[in-house]
């Protein structure tokens, strides 16, 4: 008995949209039929035969759990895959299955069993008869069922990415190859489900594979596929900003069983995103510029200065970053209210442990805009990543805090993707939150503004006094003395020497300025990004005429163009 000719096999990958996978076998996706041709060895007699096509997953598959699942092409018994014969011609028979939507996703083993007058009959194990089944983004009773045909090219089939790096006010781009459909990739992601010993039973719901493997793509508490490193040190692996693709990573996992040094969120998005698509989830990469990291979980950026308007290292637990990258996977959630379905946030890079593991989401969009932190999963946390308050206080040296400032606007000030079918980035910022004018304003304390000028940093206050002392603190803990009227503004040199050899490969200088005026101990502060460039490089390429004029010109001159 043969499972299907080359053919039927082509047919069905098309209709499946799984031609672009570089597999020996066959790969389809569930909620949709498929086609088997059987080759018996006589003619088949509809009357008389009895078969049936069995599908089995897992070590230990049993029907009661849906790891056997028997279908049968005749009427006579029901099976919870759909089945009808399409075709017969003498001892051939083409059998049309339709798996459940919500069948189990993994690569399953084929038999056909016969009744015969001697009992049951079951084929032998055959490689060549094995199949995957995949999400199906194309089917309306799957929960990732994606109803927009641009958008669902762009975050099912599309393998070229572009991933949003830099700062706010300078924004640049990353090439990534996907390459979910790259030979092996689709077993090292189902490896990467066996790895975590995630029941096979529960591999068929996108929420708990997206949230499984948002703690696996990380090496923090399971040994999953990738170690993070900020240190700059990457002696032991491979540096960031090296990959280029998620191919290499995700087969040296599979093959080595070892977590791949070295990622940073943008890396752990990537890998992520293949993982995502490779299985048939929709899934995009999402930057957040000025993205906070909400240490103790009260939904503020809290930054603690001391009595003297320094930073408080020791109790300022929060932090911002420039940017951040996690990704955004669509599908339904029942689990959740009505409206709250469509795109989730998940992230693989390790931040805060959810649940006692370094993970994080899904987390519905929909409910993080509307500020409905309760609901699962990590909704608060990202809710903070983009939509917190940054809170400055004064600690004095009895311990109590002062609300200094308030900043309602620093934090998630952009949120971009790609454009679906073009190779522009579009800004989903709105998608996350209201706009800052909706939001209820309160009284602040006056401000500071930071502008940074080749080498020279410029402090700039609109206090209302007609002339104070204000105290400057700079990052390189120095303090300048300054005496200040309104509106003037005063420079302070930051010299290369004093951060050249703490920059690593991303150059972001992050000033946070704070001032404190010495006759009424008002403090002011302001934060300044400033991401440092390397010279670019341009390259002329001589033509013959040229390259002959120079030579000829300056051997007269008794200089060798070589030696230059």
């Amino acid at each position: 008995m043969s499972q299907h000719t080359d053919r039927l096999s082509d047919n069905n990958k098309i209709e499946h949209h799984t031609t672009l996978y570089s597999s020996d076998v066959l790969i389809v996706r569930r909620g949709q039929e498929f086609q088997v041709k059987i080759t018996f060895n006589r003619p088949y007699k509809p009357a008389e035969d009895k078969f049936a096509v069995e599908f089995v997953i897992g070590s230990n598959p049993q029907y009661s759990k849906g790891t056997y699942i028997p279908v049968f092409p005749a009427k006579e018994r029901k099976s919870s895959w759909e089945s009808r014969i399409t075709d017969t011609s003498d001892n051939v028979v083409t059998v049309g299955i339709t798996p459940e939507a919500n069948a189990i996703v993994g690569k399953y083993h084929m038999y056909v069993t016969v009744v015969t007058p001697f009992g049951v009959r079951r084929t032998k194990r055959d490689n060549s008869r094995d199949l995957y089944i995949l999400f199906n983004p194309w089917a309306g009773d799957d929960a990732v069922f994606l109803d927009d045909e641009e958008e669902r090219t762009e975050c099912v089939m599309n393998e070229m990415g572009i991933i949003y790096h830099g700062a706010y006010e300078d924004i640049a781009e990353r090439n990534w190859n996907y390459g979910q459909f790259n030979y092996g990739v689709l077993d090292a992601c189902l490896y990467i489900m066996d790895k975590s010993e995630m029941p096979i039973t529960n591999r068929g719901d996108p929420i708990k594979v997206a949230r499984k493997a948002s703690a696996m793509l990380n090496s923090r508490d399971d040994d999953g596929v990738l170690v993070g490193n900020w240190s700059g040190d990457y002696t032991y692996g491979v540096a960031p900003t090296s990959w280029t693709g998620s191919t290499e990573i995700l087969l040296t996992y599979y093959k080595s069983r070892m977590p791949v040094c070295y990622a940073q969120c943008w890396v752990y998005a990537a890998v992520f995103n293949t993982f995502l698509r490779c299985l048939g989830i929709p899934a995009r990469v999402v930057t957040n510029y000025y993205s906070a990291h909400d240490n103790d979980g009260n939904l503020k950026t809290d930054i603690i200065l001391d009595e003297n308007g320094r930073i408080d290292r020791n109790r300022t637990r929060d932090s911002i970053w420039n940017y951040h990258c996690w990704n955004e996977c669509y599908m339904s959630r029942p689990d959740l209210p009505l409206g709250f379905g469509g795109w989730q946030v998940v992230d693989a890079t390790p931040q805060e442990t959810s649940d006692g593991m370094y993970r994080c989401g899904p987390a519905s969009v929909q409910a993080i805009k509307h500020g409905q932190t309760c609901f699962p999963f990590d909704a608060s946390f990202v809710f903070a990543e983009i939509n917190s308050d940054v809170v400055f206080y004064s600690r004095s040296k009895e311990g109590t805090l002062e609300l200094v400032k308030v900043n309602r606007t620093h934090v998630g000030r952009l949120v971009l993707t790609k454009t679906p079918g073009d190779v522009t980035r579009r800004d989903i910022t709105d998608q996350y939150k209201f706009p800052e004018g909706q939001r209820p304003q309160t009284t602040m304390a006056e401000e500071a503004t930071v502008i940074f000028l080749g080498r020279v940093l410029c402090l700039w206050t609109n206090i209302e006094i007609k002339q104070k002392t204000l105290k400057l603190k700079e990052t390189q803990k120095s303090t300048t003395v300054f005496l200040l009227s309104p509106g003037v503004k005063e420079l302070v040199v930051v010299e290369s020497k004093n951060y050249m050899k703490r920059l690593v490969e991303q150059a972001n200088l992050h000033f946070i300025v704070t001032g404190k005026v010495k006759e009424t101990g008002q403090i002011v502060t302001a934060t300044k990004l400033v991401t440092l460039h390397n010279p670019k490089l341009i390259v002329q390429v001589w033509k013959n005429d040229a390259w002959k004029f120079y030579t000829q010109t300056n051997n007269l001159f008794g200089r060798n163009p070589a030696w230059n």
